[in-house]
């Protein structure tokens, strides 16, 4: 039987065609589990053929970094009086500075912090005000919360979504 893949608007679809767009649909998913399992397995010997070695790179890459590392922290001032990097023939290596952050000092903390700042810099004090919309979801139908949602204009809808669902392979 030759079936279209596309139906013209309106046009009725046969039991026979949906039977069969529904064994093309479970045909095509099986195929496509066989070609992922394939797919996972070659893959997996790749990475066994090579974890070994990858392993021991990156130990020399984390045993070099170390000393590099060591070495720069150690010669700072000489090395890094001018500029904050130096340059070799294999690459570049230096300290540069990170993203500045707030940290508190020593024997304070944020909360003590947030209290002096509503005082002396309130623009700097969020309040962040939204509905719990997971709350009224939760509370949907308890009978003081459903009718002051409908009075202040909130619907809680549910989409009806379709799927299809294949027989697993035996």
């Amino acid at each position: 039987m030759n079936i279209r893949t596309t139906q013209r608007a309106g046009e009725a679809i046969t039991p026979a065609q949906f039977e069969e767009a529904m064994a093309r649909y479970y045909a095509a998913g099986l195929r496509g589990l066989e070609i992922n399992k394939a797919i996972e397995t070659e893959i997996n010997e790749v990475l066994e053929k090579y974890e070994a070695e990858l392993q021991r790179t990156n130990e020399n890459k984390t045993s070099a970094f170390k000393y590099v590392q060591q070495y720069c922290t150690v010669n700072k001032n000489k090395l890094f009086a001018k500029r904050r990097s130096i340059g070799t023939q294999w690459g570049v290596a230096g300290f540069r500075l990170g993203t500045p952050r707030l940290k508190t000092a020593k024997g304070n903390d944020w909360n003590g912090i947030l209290a002096q700042l509503r005082n002396r810099l309130p623009g700097y004090v969020r309040t962040n005000e939204e509905p719990a919309k997971d709350l009224l979801l939760a509370d949907r139908n308890k009978e003081e919360v459903a009718p002051v949602l409908m009075e202040i204009g909130i619907r809680v809808v549910q989409d009806e979504l379709f799927y299809i669902e294949t027989k697993k392979a035996a």
